[in-house]
């Protein structure tokens, strides 16, 4: 099975089940981008229950943007913001202190494109997963691809209606199980045992 994905922002487990599951994955590099996806922002499981963390991006007059020509607004702190939120969600969970100081670093560069960023993240991911994922990029943009699954949706969360199994979450017993999070919400609450679950996620 080869996929076409967007990389997003710390990704949600069905968009990176889909990327654990296929035999290749295709970064889709030449569209335009689109707000209020998934693609600078991602939902965590705070005490409060689900939490969105937004990446603010730079304004552009031109009215279709490039995705790879978006820039990150940088006279916010949102790195700092994004980091306290995921201590405060995770620090109690079972693998976030085993993997903070692989994630840390992340918060602390300062990128030029979200896009560099999110693939960086991917990578990021992939070494705490354990798993390798070498994928390919497009060169041009299609609407409708026909040699591979177009899992380009997966990069908007109100049209992935996926339904993961449940596992252990933090806040659980207070509010309950949260459906299809953050990647980062699996990993740092089921830790190596992430992948296998991803592996056996049904799309």
């Amino acid at each position: 099975m080869k996929v076409l994905v967007h990389p997003t922002y710390f990704p949600s487990i069905s968009h990176y089940a889909a990327m654990v599951q296929a035999e290749q994955v295709v970064f889709e590099m030449e569209d335009n981008f689109q707000k209020q996806t998934n693609r600078n922002r991602m939902y965590i499981y705070s005490p409060n229950g689900i939490q969105m963390l937004n990446i603010p991006i730079k304004h552009n007059k031109v009215t279709h943007q490039k995705y790879k020509d978006v820039k990150i607004e940088s006279e916010f702190n949102w790195q700092k913001q994004h980091f306290k939120s995921l201590e405060a969600a995770y620090r109690a969970s079972p693998f976030f202190e085993y993997f903070e100081d692989d994630i840390t670093p992340i918060f602390q560069k300062k990128h030029t494109y979200l896009l560099d960023l999110n693939v960086e993240i991917f990578e990021l991911l992939n070494q705490c997963l354990g798993v390798t994922i070498s994928p390919e990029k497009t060169f041009e943009y299609f609407h409708e691809v026909n040699n591979c699954i177009d899992f380009r949706w997966l990069a908007n969360g109100k049209k992935d209606t996926t339904q993961c199994e449940p596992y252990t979450q933090v806040f659980g017993e207070k509010h309950g199980f949260m459906n299809n999070l953050s990647v980062l919400d699996l990993l740092f609450n089921e830790g190596r045992y992430a992948l296998d679950y991803l592996k056996n996620q049904q799309l």
